[in-house]
Protein backbone atom coordinates (compact mmCIF):
# COMPACT_ATOMS: atom_id res chain seq x y z
CA UNK A 1 0.00 0.00 0.00
CA UNK A 2 2.82 2.64 1.07
CA UNK A 3 4.76 1.67 -2.79
CA UNK A 4 1.22 2.66 -4.51
CA UNK A 5 1.53 6.07 -2.49
CA UNK A 6 4.98 6.41 -3.14
CA UNK A 7 3.96 5.78 -6.82
CA UNK A 8 1.44 8.40 -6.90
CA UNK A 9 3.70 10.91 -5.08
CA UNK A 10 6.53 10.47 -7.28
CA UNK A 11 4.26 10.46 -10.58
CA UNK A 12 2.64 13.26 -9.43
CA UNK A 13 6.05 15.22 -9.00
CA UNK A 14 6.98 13.80 -12.51
CA UNK A 15 4.22 15.54 -13.74
CA UNK A 16 5.79 19.12 -12.48
CA UNK A 17 7.88 20.18 -15.81
CA UNK A 18 9.19 23.66 -13.65
CA UNK A 19 11.94 23.17 -12.05
CA UNK A 20 11.49 20.85 -9.15
CA UNK A 21 13.82 22.44 -6.99
CA UNK A 22 12.26 25.67 -6.93
CA UNK A 23 8.42 24.07 -6.35
CA UNK A 24 9.96 22.06 -3.48
CA UNK A 25 11.34 25.46 -2.13
CA UNK A 26 8.05 27.18 -2.56
CA UNK A 27 6.37 24.88 -1.05
CA UNK A 28 8.80 24.61 2.21
CA UNK A 29 8.65 28.26 2.86
CA UNK A 30 4.75 28.32 2.44
CA UNK A 31 4.75 25.46 4.88
CA UNK A 32 7.30 27.65 7.39
CA UNK A 33 5.00 30.23 7.08
CA UNK A 34 1.40 29.00 7.77
CA UNK A 35 3.40 26.92 10.95
CA UNK A 36 4.92 30.40 12.08
CA UNK A 37 1.73 32.64 11.97
CA UNK A 38 -0.17 29.68 14.15
CA UNK A 39 2.61 30.32 16.84
CA UNK A 40 3.23 33.91 16.55
CA UNK A 41 2.71 36.91 18.49
CA UNK A 42 -0.09 37.53 20.18
CA UNK A 43 -0.20 40.77 18.21
CA UNK A 44 -2.11 39.45 15.57
CA UNK A 45 -5.36 38.13 18.25
CA UNK A 46 -6.76 41.69 18.35
CA UNK A 47 -10.42 41.79 17.90
CA UNK A 48 -11.23 38.83 19.31
CA UNK A 49 -9.44 36.38 17.04
CA UNK A 50 -8.50 33.25 18.14
CA UNK A 51 -5.03 31.37 16.30
CA UNK A 52 -7.17 29.02 14.24
CA UNK A 53 -8.79 32.51 12.51
CA UNK A 54 -4.75 33.29 11.76
CA UNK A 55 -4.21 29.86 10.57
CA UNK A 56 -7.37 30.14 8.34
CA UNK A 57 -6.40 33.93 7.18
CA UNK A 58 -3.16 32.48 6.14
CA UNK A 59 -4.20 29.98 4.81
CA UNK A 60 -6.83 31.74 2.47
CA UNK A 61 -3.82 33.77 1.23
CA UNK A 62 -1.58 31.23 0.17
CA UNK A 63 -4.81 29.50 -1.84
CA UNK A 64 -4.57 33.16 -3.32
CA UNK A 65 -0.93 32.74 -3.90
CA UNK A 66 -0.94 29.46 -5.38
CA UNK A 67 -3.25 30.03 -7.78
CA UNK A 68 -1.23 33.09 -8.97
CA UNK A 69 1.71 30.96 -8.83
CA UNK A 70 -0.30 27.85 -11.04
CA UNK A 71 -1.81 30.89 -13.46
CA UNK A 72 2.03 32.28 -14.21
CA UNK A 73 3.24 28.87 -14.52
CA UNK A 74 0.88 27.84 -17.18
CA UNK A 75 1.68 30.58 -19.68
CA UNK A 76 3.96 28.77 -22.10
CA UNK A 77 5.37 32.19 -23.26
CA UNK A 78 8.21 33.54 -22.58
CA UNK A 79 7.28 36.43 -25.59
CA UNK A 80 3.83 37.15 -23.56
CA UNK A 81 5.67 38.15 -20.11
CA UNK A 82 8.06 40.35 -22.35
CA UNK A 83 4.96 41.63 -23.48
CA UNK A 84 3.54 42.79 -20.22
CA UNK A 85 6.65 44.02 -18.87
CA UNK A 86 6.51 47.04 -21.05
CA UNK A 87 3.79 48.13 -19.15
CA UNK A 88 5.23 47.23 -15.35
CA UNK A 89 6.88 51.21 -15.27
CA UNK A 90 3.89 52.55 -15.88
CA UNK A 91 2.15 50.78 -13.48
CA UNK A 92 4.51 51.55 -11.14
CA UNK A 93 4.93 55.32 -11.65
CA UNK A 94 0.94 55.47 -11.16
CA UNK A 95 0.88 53.99 -8.23
CA UNK A 96 3.52 55.83 -6.70
CA UNK A 97 2.57 59.45 -7.92
CA UNK A 98 -1.03 58.08 -6.23
CA UNK A 99 0.47 57.23 -2.66
CA UNK A 100 1.95 61.13 -3.53
CA UNK A 101 -1.35 63.11 -4.47
CA UNK A 102 -4.36 61.09 -2.86
CA UNK A 103 -5.46 62.11 0.48
CA UNK A 104 -6.01 59.46 3.58
CA UNK A 105 -9.35 58.93 5.17
CA UNK A 106 -12.10 56.20 4.19
CA UNK A 107 -12.96 57.12 0.78
CA UNK A 108 -13.38 54.84 -2.11
CA UNK A 109 -9.33 54.76 -2.73
CA UNK A 110 -6.97 56.56 -0.13
CA UNK A 111 -3.77 56.56 0.83
CA UNK A 112 -3.33 56.45 4.51
CA UNK A 113 -0.20 57.64 6.69
CA UNK A 114 0.53 54.74 8.34
CA UNK A 115 3.87 55.56 11.05
CA UNK A 116 4.74 58.50 8.97
CA UNK A 117 4.68 57.53 6.14
CA UNK A 118 2.18 56.49 3.31
CA UNK A 119 3.27 52.86 1.66
CA UNK A 120 0.07 51.96 1.36
CA UNK A 121 -2.65 52.41 -1.24
CA UNK A 122 -6.46 51.77 0.62
CA UNK A 123 -9.23 50.72 -1.92
CA UNK A 124 -11.97 49.68 -0.06
CA UNK A 125 -10.69 49.01 3.00
CA UNK A 126 -7.99 46.47 1.88
CA UNK A 127 -4.51 47.62 1.68
CA UNK A 128 -2.04 47.53 -0.88
CA UNK A 129 1.78 47.91 -0.39
CA UNK A 130 2.48 49.92 -3.76
CA UNK A 131 6.55 49.27 -3.05
CA UNK A 132 6.05 45.58 -2.67
CA UNK A 133 4.77 45.27 -6.11
CA UNK A 134 7.26 48.50 -7.15
CA UNK A 135 9.81 46.07 -6.63
CA UNK A 136 8.48 43.27 -9.01
CA UNK A 137 7.10 45.20 -11.72
CA UNK A 138 10.97 46.82 -11.94
CA UNK A 139 12.90 43.41 -12.79
CA UNK A 140 10.18 42.96 -15.81
CA UNK A 141 10.23 46.47 -16.57
CA UNK A 142 14.17 46.67 -16.55
CA UNK A 143 14.65 43.15 -18.49
CA UNK A 144 12.36 44.15 -20.93
CA UNK A 145 14.15 47.61 -21.83
CA UNK A 146 17.49 45.94 -21.81
CA UNK A 147 16.79 43.63 -23.78
CA UNK A 148 14.98 45.62 -26.25
CA UNK A 149 17.97 48.20 -26.36
CA UNK A 150 20.37 44.96 -26.73
CA UNK A 151 18.30 43.55 -29.60
CA UNK A 152 17.40 46.98 -31.37
CA UNK A 153 13.71 46.24 -30.71
CA UNK A 154 13.31 50.16 -30.00
CA UNK A 155 11.95 52.74 -33.06
CA UNK A 156 12.12 55.80 -31.52
CA UNK A 157 14.28 58.05 -30.32
CA UNK A 158 17.20 56.51 -33.19
CA UNK A 159 19.43 57.95 -31.19
CA UNK A 160 21.36 55.37 -28.49
CA UNK A 161 21.91 57.76 -26.01
CA UNK A 162 18.37 58.96 -26.09
CA UNK A 163 17.38 55.59 -25.92
CA UNK A 164 19.10 54.92 -22.59
CA UNK A 165 17.66 58.44 -21.30
CA UNK A 166 14.57 57.58 -21.80
CA UNK A 167 14.04 53.85 -21.22
CA UNK A 168 16.84 53.47 -18.52
CA UNK A 169 18.13 56.58 -16.83
CA UNK A 170 14.62 58.11 -16.59
CA UNK A 171 12.60 55.35 -15.43
CA UNK A 172 15.22 54.61 -12.54
CA UNK A 173 15.04 58.38 -11.24
CA UNK A 174 12.11 58.46 -11.27
CA UNK A 175 10.99 55.44 -9.38
CA UNK A 176 13.90 55.92 -6.97
CA UNK A 177 12.60 59.75 -6.22
CA UNK A 178 8.99 58.26 -5.99
CA UNK A 179 9.76 55.78 -3.32
CA UNK A 180 12.20 57.88 -1.13
CA UNK A 181 8.89 59.65 0.44
CA UNK A 182 7.46 56.27 2.06
CA UNK A 183 10.51 54.73 2.84
CA UNK A 184 14.58 54.98 2.75
CA UNK A 185 15.31 51.17 3.04
CA UNK A 186 12.87 50.31 0.33
CA UNK A 187 13.88 52.80 -2.21
CA UNK A 188 17.60 51.89 -1.51
CA UNK A 189 16.65 48.56 -1.75
CA UNK A 190 14.81 48.75 -5.59
CA UNK A 191 18.03 51.09 -6.68
CA UNK A 192 20.40 48.42 -5.78
CA UNK A 193 17.90 45.71 -7.44
CA UNK A 194 17.67 48.05 -10.79
CA UNK A 195 21.17 48.95 -10.77
CA UNK A 196 22.10 45.38 -10.55
CA UNK A 197 19.60 44.46 -13.09
CA UNK A 198 21.28 47.27 -15.61
CA UNK A 199 25.06 45.31 -14.42
CA UNK A 200 24.13 42.17 -15.28
CA UNK A 201 22.04 43.18 -18.41
CA UNK A 202 25.33 44.69 -19.95
CA UNK A 203 24.89 48.52 -19.16
CA UNK A 204 28.45 50.44 -20.18
CA UNK A 205 30.54 51.88 -17.38
CA UNK A 206 28.67 55.30 -18.42
CA UNK A 207 25.48 54.03 -17.82
CA UNK A 208 26.47 52.45 -14.50
CA UNK A 209 28.56 55.94 -13.60
CA UNK A 210 24.94 58.01 -14.86
CA UNK A 211 22.77 56.03 -12.86
CA UNK A 212 24.95 56.10 -9.61
CA UNK A 213 26.32 59.92 -9.67
CA UNK A 214 21.99 60.40 -10.24
CA UNK A 215 21.11 58.28 -6.97
CA UNK A 216 24.23 60.64 -5.13
CA UNK A 217 22.51 63.37 -6.18
CA UNK A 218 18.98 62.80 -5.15
CA UNK A 219 19.92 61.54 -1.74
CA UNK A 220 21.92 64.67 -1.37
CA UNK A 221 18.64 66.75 -2.59
CA UNK A 222 16.36 65.27 -0.30
CA UNK A 223 19.07 65.85 2.26
CA UNK A 224 19.03 69.54 1.61
CA UNK A 225 15.23 70.24 1.09
CA UNK A 226 14.84 68.01 4.37
CA UNK A 227 16.82 70.57 6.51
CA UNK A 228 15.81 73.84 4.89
CA UNK A 229 12.37 72.81 5.94
CA UNK A 230 13.01 71.95 9.52
CA UNK A 231 12.35 68.25 9.09
CA UNK A 232 8.89 69.43 7.76
CA UNK A 233 9.30 67.60 4.47
CA UNK A 234 10.72 64.78 3.82
CA UNK A 235 10.75 63.24 7.22
CA UNK A 236 11.44 59.38 6.18
CA UNK A 237 15.10 60.71 5.26
CA UNK A 238 15.49 62.58 9.11
CA UNK A 239 14.49 58.91 10.33
CA UNK A 240 17.07 57.06 7.91
CA UNK A 241 19.38 59.33 9.70
CA UNK A 242 18.90 58.80 12.53
CA UNK A 243 19.29 54.90 12.20
CA UNK A 244 22.61 54.98 10.41
CA UNK A 245 24.13 57.85 12.26
CA UNK A 246 22.88 58.49 15.89
CA UNK A 247 25.05 57.33 18.11
CA UNK A 248 23.04 57.77 21.25
CA UNK A 249 24.10 55.06 24.15
CA UNK A 250 20.75 53.94 24.42
CA UNK A 251 21.72 51.57 26.71
CA UNK A 252 23.29 53.53 29.00
CA UNK A 253 20.38 56.19 29.30
CA UNK A 254 18.09 53.27 30.20
CA UNK A 255 20.08 52.44 33.08
CA UNK A 256 20.94 55.62 34.43
CA UNK A 257 17.36 57.17 33.62
CA UNK A 258 14.81 57.37 36.35
CA UNK A 259 11.91 54.61 35.62
CA UNK A 260 8.73 55.71 33.66
CA UNK A 261 10.22 59.29 32.78
CA UNK A 262 10.13 59.78 28.91
CA UNK A 263 14.04 59.40 28.57
CA UNK A 264 13.49 56.09 30.03
CA UNK A 265 10.78 55.18 27.79
CA UNK A 266 12.71 57.06 24.88
CA UNK A 267 15.67 54.14 25.60
CA UNK A 268 13.54 51.46 25.95
CA UNK A 269 11.27 51.79 22.80
CA UNK A 270 14.83 52.06 21.37
CA UNK A 271 15.93 48.67 22.26
CA UNK A 272 12.81 46.53 23.22
CA UNK A 273 12.74 44.98 19.35
CA UNK A 274 16.17 44.54 18.60
CA UNK A 275 17.22 43.13 22.02
CA UNK A 276 14.80 40.99 22.29
CA UNK A 277 15.13 39.57 19.00
CA UNK A 278 18.60 39.11 19.71
CA UNK A 279 17.45 37.49 23.08
CA UNK A 280 14.99 35.12 21.15
CA UNK A 281 17.93 33.76 19.10
CA UNK A 282 20.21 33.05 22.30
CA UNK A 283 17.24 31.07 23.67
CA UNK A 284 16.52 29.16 20.73
CA UNK A 285 19.99 27.67 21.21
CA UNK A 286 20.67 24.35 19.09
CA UNK A 287 17.10 22.31 19.15
CA UNK A 288 14.92 25.41 19.86
CA UNK A 289 12.19 25.79 22.77
CA UNK A 290 9.24 24.06 20.33
CA UNK A 291 6.53 24.96 18.48
CA UNK A 292 4.41 27.49 20.57
CA UNK A 293 6.86 28.01 23.29
CA UNK A 294 8.57 31.28 22.41
CA UNK A 295 8.59 34.15 24.92
CA UNK A 296 10.07 37.21 23.06
CA UNK A 297 6.58 36.85 20.63
CA UNK A 298 5.00 38.73 23.45
CA UNK A 299 7.45 41.76 23.59
CA UNK A 300 8.28 42.34 20.29
CA UNK A 301 5.35 43.86 17.77
CA UNK A 302 7.01 43.32 14.93
CA UNK A 303 7.63 39.22 15.50
CA UNK A 304 5.14 38.17 12.46
CA UNK A 305 7.04 40.97 10.18
CA UNK A 306 10.37 42.22 10.56
CA UNK A 307 11.41 39.94 13.23
CA UNK A 308 10.28 36.33 11.65
CA UNK A 309 14.28 35.13 11.43
CA UNK A 310 14.89 35.69 15.16
CA UNK A 311 11.08 34.43 15.84
CA UNK A 312 12.12 31.41 13.71
CA UNK A 313 15.63 30.37 15.76
CA UNK A 314 13.97 30.87 18.47
CA UNK A 315 11.23 28.13 18.22
CA UNK A 316 13.44 26.04 15.96
CA UNK A 317 16.69 26.66 17.11
CA UNK A 318 19.75 26.50 14.57
CA UNK A 319 18.93 23.98 12.52
CA UNK A 320 15.65 25.64 11.52
CA UNK A 321 18.01 28.91 10.84
CA UNK A 322 20.31 26.44 8.92
CA UNK A 323 17.19 25.47 7.08
CA UNK A 324 15.44 28.50 5.89
CA UNK A 325 19.25 30.13 4.99
CA UNK A 326 19.64 26.97 2.68
CA UNK A 327 16.15 27.26 1.22
CA UNK A 328 17.14 31.03 0.10
CA UNK A 329 20.70 30.00 -1.13
CA UNK A 330 19.56 26.85 -3.43
CA UNK A 331 17.02 29.28 -4.79
CA UNK A 332 19.84 31.67 -6.36
CA UNK A 333 21.54 28.42 -7.20
CA UNK A 334 18.70 27.40 -9.15
CA UNK A 335 18.23 30.35 -10.61
CA UNK A 336 21.76 30.65 -12.07
CA UNK A 337 21.39 27.19 -13.76
CA UNK A 338 17.95 28.69 -15.17
CA UNK A 339 19.35 31.67 -16.22
CA UNK A 340 22.48 29.54 -17.74
CA UNK A 341 20.00 27.00 -19.34
CA UNK A 342 17.12 29.51 -21.03
CA UNK A 343 19.57 30.06 -23.93
CA UNK A 344 19.94 33.37 -26.01
CA UNK A 345 17.17 35.53 -24.38
CA UNK A 346 18.28 38.33 -22.62
CA UNK A 347 14.69 39.20 -21.48
CA UNK A 348 14.25 35.94 -19.68
CA UNK A 349 17.98 35.73 -18.52
CA UNK A 350 17.46 39.37 -16.65
CA UNK A 351 14.12 38.08 -15.66
CA UNK A 352 15.48 35.49 -13.80
CA UNK A 353 18.42 36.81 -12.21
CA UNK A 354 16.77 39.32 -10.88
CA UNK A 355 13.83 37.67 -9.09
CA UNK A 356 16.59 35.87 -7.46
CA UNK A 357 18.37 38.63 -6.49
CA UNK A 358 15.42 40.68 -5.60
CA UNK A 359 13.98 37.16 -3.33
CA UNK A 360 17.55 36.37 -2.06
CA UNK A 361 18.49 39.75 -1.34
CA UNK A 362 15.64 40.94 0.92
CA UNK A 363 15.80 37.89 2.69
CA UNK A 364 19.49 38.11 3.50
CA UNK A 365 19.14 41.99 4.59
CA UNK A 366 16.41 40.72 6.72
CA UNK A 367 18.37 37.95 8.46
CA UNK A 368 20.95 41.10 9.16
CA UNK A 369 18.89 42.69 10.72
CA UNK A 370 17.96 39.97 13.07
CA UNK A 371 21.13 39.46 14.47
CA UNK A 372 21.54 43.36 14.60
CA UNK A 373 23.72 44.02 11.65
CA UNK A 374 22.71 47.24 10.49
CA UNK A 375 20.01 49.32 11.00
CA UNK A 376 16.31 48.55 10.90
CA UNK A 377 14.69 48.56 7.70
CA UNK A 378 11.63 46.76 7.63
CA UNK A 379 12.19 44.16 5.02
CA UNK A 380 10.18 41.16 5.35
CA UNK A 381 11.07 37.39 4.73
CA UNK A 382 10.13 36.62 1.41
CA UNK A 383 7.07 33.84 1.90
CA UNK A 384 7.63 33.66 5.24
CA UNK A 385 6.44 36.87 7.38
CA UNK A 386 3.12 37.89 7.68
CA UNK A 387 1.87 40.58 4.65
CA UNK A 388 -0.74 39.98 2.52
CA UNK A 389 0.65 42.07 -0.61
CA UNK A 390 4.16 40.96 0.05
CA UNK A 391 3.65 37.27 -0.11
CA UNK A 392 1.00 37.64 -3.16
CA UNK A 393 3.98 39.34 -4.72
CA UNK A 394 6.23 36.88 -4.24
CA UNK A 395 4.22 34.36 -5.44
CA UNK A 396 4.13 36.48 -8.55
CA UNK A 397 7.98 36.58 -8.75
CA UNK A 398 7.99 32.77 -8.30
CA UNK A 399 4.91 32.03 -10.67
CA UNK A 400 7.16 33.50 -13.71
CA UNK A 401 10.58 31.82 -11.94
CA UNK A 402 8.92 28.00 -12.59
CA UNK A 403 7.44 29.57 -16.04
CA UNK A 404 10.92 30.13 -17.16
CA UNK A 405 12.50 27.08 -15.68
CA UNK A 406 9.64 25.37 -17.90
CA UNK A 407 10.77 26.80 -20.95
CA UNK A 408 14.18 25.98 -20.02
CA UNK A 409 13.71 22.60 -19.25
CA UNK A 410 11.87 22.00 -22.87
CA UNK A 411 14.83 23.41 -24.62
CA UNK A 412 17.55 21.24 -23.04
CA UNK A 413 15.32 18.03 -23.96
CA UNK A 414 14.69 18.93 -27.11
CA UNK A 415 18.55 19.95 -27.62
CA UNK A 416 19.51 16.29 -26.12
CA UNK A 417 16.56 14.70 -28.56
CA UNK A 418 18.49 16.29 -31.39
CA UNK A 419 22.00 15.77 -30.36
CA UNK A 420 23.84 12.83 -32.05
CA UNK A 421 25.37 9.92 -29.32
CA UNK A 422 28.88 10.08 -28.32
CA UNK A 423 29.23 6.41 -28.44
CA UNK A 424 26.89 4.27 -30.55
CA UNK A 425 24.41 1.36 -29.08
CA UNK A 426 26.41 -1.32 -29.51
CA UNK A 427 23.08 -3.42 -30.51
CA UNK A 428 22.99 -1.00 -33.56
CA UNK A 429 26.44 -1.55 -34.26
CA UNK A 430 25.95 -5.32 -34.10
CA UNK A 431 23.61 -5.38 -36.70
CA UNK A 432 24.84 -3.26 -38.96
CA UNK A 433 27.76 -5.61 -39.45
CA UNK A 434 25.84 -8.29 -40.05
Amino acid sequence: MQKKKNSWVLAMMDRLQGDKVIWMILLMLILISVVCMFSSTSRLLEGGRTRVDIVRSQLGIVAVGLGIVLVCYNIRSIEFFRKLSFWMLPLSLFMLIALRVLPGGNGFISAPTINGAKRVLAIMGKQIHVLEIVKIAMVLYLGWALDALKNKRLVWPEKEIWQNILYIYLPFIAVFVLALPSSNTAALFIGGIMFLVILLGGGSKRDLGVILAAAIVILALCFGIYKVSDGKVLGRIGTGISRVFNHTDWEKQFLESEKYTKDWDDARDHLQQGYSAKIAMHEGGILGKGPGQSTQRYIVPDMPSDYMYSFIVEEYGLWGAILVLALYVSLMARGAIIARDIGDNLYAKLVVAGLCLLIVGQAFLHMLVNVDIGPMTGQTLPMISHGNSAFLCFSLAFGILLSFSRQARKRIESETAKAAPIIEDPVSFEKDEL
